[in-house]
Parts: C-alpha cells; structure tokens; sequence
C-alpha cells in the first residue's frame, strides 16, 4: 500500500502536466476519498475520547490532562504566529504582484463562506441533538457530546464497564472499516494530484514561489527547531525518528491534502508508541481542533503577502489583532482542504476589507500550501501528545526508545483486528485498568 500510494502520487502528477484537461475531471476520485475518511471520523473520536476519559478513576486526572494540554495548544499557536511574523516580515513574499478582477471576486467568495464571529464559533459546538454531532461531521460537537459520555460512564462507576466493553467493540468495527477503505488511498491520491495539477500548471506555481517556498522554510523551521528541541528535551526523542515512525501517515497526508485521513493512524500509533490511552485519547482529538500550528503560519504569511501585493502594508499592531483573531477564527478547521482560506478572507472581511480582493491571488497555490499546513499541523500534534504523556508521567520511556529503534515495528494488522484474535477471556485488560503508560499494546 505504502509503495502503491507513492507510485499513484508520481502517476497523477504526470498526468496533470501531460493531460490538464483530463486530469481536471479526475478530481471527484480525490474528493471521494477525503469524504469516505471523514466519514468515519466522528465515531473514531467518539469511541477514543471515551475510552480514553471513562478508563480513568478519577475525573481530576482528566481535567489535568486536558488542561494541560490546552495550554500547551495555545503557547504552541503563539509561537507559530510569531515565527510566521518574523519571516513574513523579512522576506515580503508578495511585492511585484498585480491584482485582476477576477481575482478580487474570488475573495469576496472566500469571506462569504467564513465563519461569523467569536459568538456563533462558541455555540456552534453545541449540537442540535446528542445524534446530529456525528450525521454532521462536526469535530468540535463530536468532542463535546464524546466527553459528556465520557464522564457519565466514569460517574456509573462498575456498571458503566459493560458500556465501556461495547464501545470497544464498535472501536473494532469503525477501524475495520476504515480499513476497507484504506485501500482506495492509491486511488484517491492519484486522483488528487492529477486535479490539482491539472489546474494550477506551472506557470502559477512560479509566478508565487516565494511564498510557498518561505511558508514551506517556515514550517520546517518550526517542526526540526522548535518541536525538535522540545520533544529532545522533554521526552529525549530524536524528531527525525519520530517523524520516520510516521512516514506512512506524512505520505497519506501529501496525497489528499487533509490531516484528518491520517488521525486514526496517529491514534493508534501513538498508543502503540508507548503513550497511555488517556492521554492519546485526549490529547491527539483536542489537538486535531485548537493545535493548528502549520494553520497559524500560514494565516500569518498569507495576510502579510496580500498586505504587501496590494501595497497596504500592516502596521505591526495590526498584525498582531489581525492574527489574533484569525487564532480564534480557525479552530475547529483542522483537516478541511480550504478552511485555512475561508479563515483568512473571513478574518480579513471584518479587520481591514479592502485586503479581501487580495485572497484571489494565493487560490492557485492554496493547495500546496494546505499541504503544507496539514503535514506540520499533523507533526505538531503527534510531538504534543508525546510531551503531554511525559509531563503527566503517562508514557513507557522503554517501549518509546524500542519502538523508535525498530524493534517493535507497527504491526499494521492491529487496525484491522485491535484484539479480536485472542478469544474474550484472552482480550486485552478492561479499559478502567489501562493506566499503565501504555503498556495496553505491548502484545501488538
């Protein structure tokens, strides 16, 4: 699969140079695909949290867990603004750029798409009914009604085990058939970038090299210096292992432009890793909404290059209330292709309108660029849930060192039978008894 994935991103990148026209009729394949992924998110992270939430005794350990790692998400999303600010400054990606009407309607389709405001943000996590979380496909909603269920199972104490037990099952069933369709990825990547070849050709992509080669110089700026020293630091790990761990999730990710295809996998990685259920349960589908690293940087870069396009330069005060708004503004949006964009013409519209007609111009590469955002958004979620594990003494420092080392490679069958071999008496520990640093995968 993995080869076949690479092979299919080759293939569809040669068509769309070779065959633009054809290779723009592919792209439904791609879009598919995406949404047969997302598909199953809701119930993954619904089973997770839960799992992870009502395998705790105690609910202060959640509440420590969780709020450590939101203050971890939100000093981590300054950095990135900052990081962003700083390059974006230096470099001036958008000077000697010329603006057509075409252009500027496209902005204005952007904003109209954006969310509201702070307001409608907030009450737009609750659903409408205990159900529509999931029929809707809305992350956030998904995150509140899982904790709720969470915390009443851990309340119903003993009786809410059988509950627990049945969750765990429908965990199995959900990754059976997010295995199924995992083998539509080459499909869906060649689809995917035969489309987005086809469209955007060449001659945009040279036309705005510079910021996508200063946003990707960024994000790799920010993935091997700051998270790299961070989880050398605090977890001891070498971030070029870590991330080769996760190449087959990096590679899935390139292909299909969304962070969310390769959540599942992280999911179970990261417990195979070494990190207890509690934490990856918590940390990783909290993280996919408010840790946006790779969408901070580019919401920086892309509002100085339209600044700068359209000869109205930013103060740096404005800058900053610009990009923290835009903080606020994005969370929720990880693993939609686009939300980025929405995000940043809805910013734009209600700070300083008359930079929307600029949106238009950064639409042939906002592809690549979402690429990007979802590649570092991915790497900095998978670094948070190792540093939170380690800060709250959740993670098997010996089956990380081993794991990383290749000495208990990731079994790739543990996504299609999570346990089912072994008959019920044999079945991994129940989950109120998994607090062990993850160690619950040691016998993958």
């Amino acid at each position: 699969m993995y080869l076949a994935v690479i092979a299919a991103v080759v293939l569809g990148v040669a068509v769309g140079f070779l065959a633009p026209d054809f290779a723009k009729e592919l792209k439904p394949i791609g879009t598919g695909f995406v949404n047969l992924i997302k598909m199953m998110i809701s119930p993954i992270i619904f089973c997770t949290i839960v799992l992870g939430v009502g395998s705790v005794r105690k609910a202060a350990k959640v509440g420590k867990v969780g709020g450590l790692a939101l203050g971890y998400f939100i000093v981590m999303s300054f950095v990135a603004l900052a990081i962003g600010l700083v390059v974006g400054n230096l470099v001036h990606p958008g000077s000697g750029m010329h603006l057509t009407e075409a252009v500027k309607g496209v902005g204005h389709e952007q904003a109209a798409a954006a969310a509201e405001g702070p307001v409608d943000f907030v009450l737009g996590i609750i659903p409408t009914s205990l159900v529509s979380a999931f029929t809707e496909g809305q992350v956030l909603q998904t995150l509140l009604v899982a904790l709720l269920v969470g915390f009443a199972l851990q309340a119903l104490g003993d009786s809410g085990r059988p509950v627990l037990r049945g969750i765990e099952h429908i965990q199995r069933l959900v990754f059976r058939v997010l295995s199924m369709i995992m083998w539509a990825a080459p499909i869906g990547a060649f689809g995917a970038m035969a489309a987005v070849v086809g469209e955007t050709g060449v001659d945009a992509l040279k036309a705005l090299a510079t910021i996508m080669f200063g946003f990707y110089a960024t994000c790799v700026l920010f993935v091997f210096v700051v998270l790299g020293a961070m989880v050398r630091l605090v977890a001891g790990v070498n971030i070029f292992r870590l991330l080769k761990y996760l190449g087959r999730e990096f590679l899935l990710i390139l292909s299909t432009s969304s962070s969310e295809s390769a959540l599942p996998r992280l999911i179970a990685k990261m417990e195979h890793l070494g990190v207890s259920r509690p934490v990856v349960g918590i940390t990783v589908p909290t993280g996919y909404s408010f840790n946006l690293d790779g969408t901070m940087i580019y919401l920086t870069m892309a509002s100085l290059f339209i600044a700068d396009a359209m000869d109205q330069p930013l103060a740096l005060g404005q800058q900053i209330t610009l990009l923290l708004f835009m903080m606020v503004a994005s969370k929720g949006a990880a693993g939609v292709t686009g939300a980025g964009l929405a995000t940043l013409a809805g910013a734009l519209q209600s700070h300083k309108p008359a930079l929307v007609d600029g949106v238009g111009l950064i639409v042939g590469i906002d592809r690549f660029m979402s690429e990007a955002r979802a590649l570092t958004n991915f790497a900095g979620n998978a670094v948070a849930t190792l540093l939170i594990g380690t800060w709250t003494g959740e993670v098997d420092k010996e089956r990380v060192t081993r794991v990383l080392a290749g000495d208990l490679p990731f079994d790739e069958r543990m996504l299609l039978d999570n346990g089912e071999e072994a008959p019920a008496e044999n079945a991994p520990e129940a989950p109120e008894a998994r607090e062990d640093g993850g160690k619950q995968l040691a016998k993958a």
